[in-house]
């Protein structure tokens, strides 16, 4: 009683042929849920922000607050 010999001939490409297209259906579907779960709501969130940023007015209230060591408030 022995147990029967593995087939080792051909194993790799046997598993390659399953696992390789499987491996790139998988990559890519993350691809695509990232992409349309956390990128693309992040653009139109930078998008809808800069539509109404107005940089010389944040630069004016952060000036008045102090934060800038080059720049002095008006009052001063």
């Amino acid at each position: 009683m022995s147990l029967p010999k593995p087939m080792m001939r051909g194993m790799l490409a046997k598993h390659m042929r399953i696992h390789l297209p499987l491996a790139f259906a998988v990559s890519f579907g993350a691809a695509l849920v990232l992409k349309y779960t956390v990128t693309e709501p992040r653009k139109k969130a930078y998008a809808e922000f800069y539509k109404n940023y107005d940089s010389v007015a944040e630069f004016n209230r952060m000036r008045e607050a102090g934060v800038f060591e080059s720049v002095r408030p008006t009052g001063k």
